[in-house]
């Protein structure tokens, strides 16, 4: 091999492991008008990673709609932010820890809640909940038992240890999930009346650059480029990029940070997240219009042998930035002490837009960090024009089912991965820690008394993959509008969306597709909601050996409610109350239940965001009313699945009585069981039918035009068994084994421990 050759292979072998391509190294060399050097290497590789520069995903971002009267904070911070108005504000965000979890299942999962959590009390907020959305493979697929019970442990372990109550969650089943799963924690932060929001713009030449928190470990080094590219044969071999955290010292971090923010001692704050202390730097001096002198070998350590590139790209957990007056950093250091932390000055602000990095003296680099967070590629990837997809006759949508086999059928969604009880989940959570938890995560919100105002505010989260493999411009509207409505059925007004923008591979044109038509989808329906997307994160290369997962942009909402009094629940009250179904009919689909069966998505009508805003409204008004007791939104597996769920979770029956059943025919037919209708609510009320239809058509001609929904009396609750005249007699403590024996089926060895007491 001749000398050029082996050059050309040492050089090819260097960008493989720094991960940039040769035009980028091209473009490196052009914007610094040299061959990058020693660790300038690392810093591009980290922070021109698609997971840090979003550089297949900026030129679409961009035009999101995410501005409103009540939005503090938007995009460019570590979370969003939300005046709630009494003085109260909120910060919230999700983010995707996903091929760690696939990697090590306990620690990627738990240091996702770690490092959400982070994002939200770096802005000054105390973290009131958490939340998760989850996505695993097929029960039988390989290691799919373990990575369900090492995600679930690595969630309850580290959220219940650092004191935040995880109120609500999703959780779905898909062969394309098989080798790639998703892991999105959410975090929610209060601040309360005078409390001040913190940012991560650097200012005041002279000001020390401070480090606090845990150590610096060889843990996660090159975790952002790892979580920027697919999964191969040697996904077993990147354990070492998986980060290792300790929910008991993020709670002395919380605590710290807070108490020397509440004393105003911090100029600027940033979390080291992806890419560590390289990310949390650059973007802070960028922000700033300034620049960072900072000596490594000041970065405390508990492992001696780790270079200044170690250091740099190091994504070791419990960790922040801060800026920080000469004068006020006793006092920091002091505050951190008292909780066990150490606080060091490793540099200092300086005017010029310039990173000097020292190791024991040695200037390793003297760079503008603006040549690495604003001049990153940004990649315009082909795409095709949305079109709507698996569309139908609306004869053609529903599966046929005989009466004779309506209670088998049952029984098989019930069964089902998808259809079958979460307690196996959500019980290993705390769920009330902080003693402000109304709802969790039995009900389909989530919900908090705010401590000041006595207000609610609701959580929920969204998008349904089997609407985004229907069509990805719905399950995009759809990724919105499905929470927006539960929030809306127990009375919250929706106030704004962070999103995680799970996707396979962008070089894919059906990936970068559905990206875009995802995107359309939502950005519409927040536009006309007036429900901004103010967070978030873009989660792309989720494929391993070439599979794409299906493309699944996960929502998180909140929404806030004059009080908690009366907030309806998800399951029927009592006997003897009226039960309603309202509905808007602009899709009817094949949904979950063409699934189950191996069938072809099918689908037909049209998504329309102004109609679905005058409904949301209407319900939001119908659902303060004291007499309304409980609500449901029907979603996967249609109306039939919706009222099993509400009768075994109470064991208080409903019957749907002859007139009940012919009113709503097209939904309850015995060929029509299971379909699903976009969209519909089921609501249980105290009023007379007479009263109630009154109640709705005033708020229904108050927001929108009333031929464009339907309502209809479907029957009363009663007895203890889900009773469909002629159709259905089944009784509620039937549904729930079925509905627990479909996990136990799916995970024999994943059974709750006795402590956790009978469901």
């Amino acid at each position: 091999m001749g000398q050029t050759e082996r050059l050309d292979e040492e050089f090819a072998a260097k960008l493989k492991r720094y991960r940039l391509n040769r035009d980028e190294h091209k473009r490196i060399c052009g914007l610094i008008g040299r061959e990058p050097q020693g660790v300038e290497w690392a810093l591009f590789s980290a922070l021109w990673s698609e997971h840090c520069s979003y550089k297949s995903s900026r030129v679409h971002l961009k035009n999101l709609y995410n501005t409103s009267p009540r939005v503090l904070q938007a995009f460019g911070e570590n979370a969003g932010v939300v005046d709630l108005g009494d003085g109260e504000r909120v910060a919230f965000k999700i983010e995707s820890h996903n091929h760690p979890s696939y990697i090590e299942p306990y620690q990627g999962a738990a240091t996702g809640v770690g490092g959400i959590l982070r994002d939200i009390f770096t802005m000054g907020a105390r973290p009131i909940a958490s939340a998760n959305y989850l996505c695993f493979g097929r029960p039988e697929a390989e290691r799919m038992e373990k990575l369900v019970d090492g995600v679930v442990r690595g969630i309850g372990g580290y959220g219940n240890a650092v004191g935040v109550p995880t109120v609500t969650g999703q959780t779905e089943f898909h062969e394309s999930y098989d080798r790639n799963i998703l892991v999105n924690a959410m975090a929610v932060g209060l601040f309360r009346p005078g409390e001040k929001v913190f940012l991560s713009k650097a200012k005041g030449p002279g000001n020390l650059v401070v480090y606090a928190g845990a150590k610096t470990g060889r843990d996660g080094v090159h975790g952002a480029s790892m979580a920027s590219e697919s999964f191969g044969k040697d996904s077993a071999a990147k354990r070492p990029t998986v980060q290792i955290g300790d929910p008991f010292f993020e709670k002395l971090l919380i605590e710290s940070c807070l108490e020397v923010m509440a004393e105003d001692l911090v100029v600027a704050i940033q979390d080291m997240g992806a890419a560590g202390l390289t990310s949390s730097s650059f973007e802070m001096a960028s922000k700033g219009g300034v620049g960072f002198v900072m000596h490594l070998d000041r970065v405390p350590l508990r492992d001696s042998t780790l270079t200044p590139e170690d250091i740099l790209l190091s994504e070791s957990q419990e960790r922040m930035l801060m800026v920080v007056e000469p004068s006020k950093l006793q006092r920091v250091q002091e505050v951190f002490a008292r909780w066990g932390l150490e606080a060091v000055a490793i540099g200092e602000v300086i005017p010029d837009r310039k990173m000097k990095l020292y190791w024991h003296g040695q200037l390793l680099t003297e760079i503008d960090p603006d040549l690495l967070t604003e001049h990153a590629p940004k990649y315009e990837r082909p795409f095709e024009v949305w079109s709507p997809r698996s569309r139908v006759p609306q004869a053609q949508v529903a599966v046929p089912i005989e009466a004779s086999i309506a209670e088998r059928e049952l029984e098989r969604v019930l069964t089902s991965p998808q259809g079958c009880s979460r307690e196996f989940i959500y019980r290993q959570y705390d769920a009330h820690v902080g003693a402000a938890t109304v709802a969790d995560c039995e009900d389909s919100v989530g919900v908090l008394r705010l401590k000041d105002s006595g207000r609610g505010l609701g959580v929920v989260l969204g998008c349904r993959p089997q609407v985004m493999r229907q069509d990805a411009r719905d399950g995009g509207f759809d990724a919105i509008a499905y929470p927006a409505l539960e929030l809306a059925a127990k009375g919250f007004e929706p106030l704004a969306v962070t999103d995680c923008l799970n996707f396979g591979n962008p070089e894919r044109v059906e990936v970068m597709s559905s990206f875009v038509a995802a995107l359309d989808g939502m950005n519409e329906l927040c536009r006309i909601l007036e429900t901004p997307i103010i967070s978030g994160n873009v989660s792309f290369y989720n494929e391993t050996e070439g599979r794409n997962i299906t493309s699944t942009p996960s929502t998180g909402l909140v929404g806030l409610r004059p009080d908690v009094l009366k907030v309806p629940k998800s399951a029927f009250s009592s006997s003897g109350r009226e039960v309603f179904l309202l509905r808007l009919p602009q899709l009817m689909s094949g949904g979950a239940y063409r699934e189950l069966r191996g069938q072809e998505p099918a689908c037909a009508g049209q998504l329309a965001a102004r109609p679905f805003a005058g409904f949301l409204r209407a319900l939001t008004q119908v659902a303060r009313d004291e007499k309304v007791l409980a609500t449901r939104v029907v979603g996967k597996f249609g109306l039939a699945y919706a009222l099993a769920k509400m009768v075994s979770r109470s064991r208080v029956g409903v019957r749907i009585g002859r007139g009940g059943f012919e009113a709503a025919r097209h939904t309850l037919a015995a060929g029509a069981l299971f379909h699903e209708v976009f969209y519909e609510v089921i609501l249980e009320t105290s009023a007379s039918p007479s009263e109630f239809r009154s109640l709705v058509m005033r708020q229904l001609a108050a927001h929108s035009p009333v031929d464009l929904f339907e309502m209809v009396h479907l029957g009363k609750t009663e007895g203890s068994a889900l009773l469909i005249e002629g159709l259905l007699n089944v009784e509620a403590h039937k549904l729930e084994a079925w509905s627990q024996a479909g996990w136990t089926n799916a995970f024999e060895n994943l059974k709750l421990p006795q402590s956790y007491g009978e469901a």
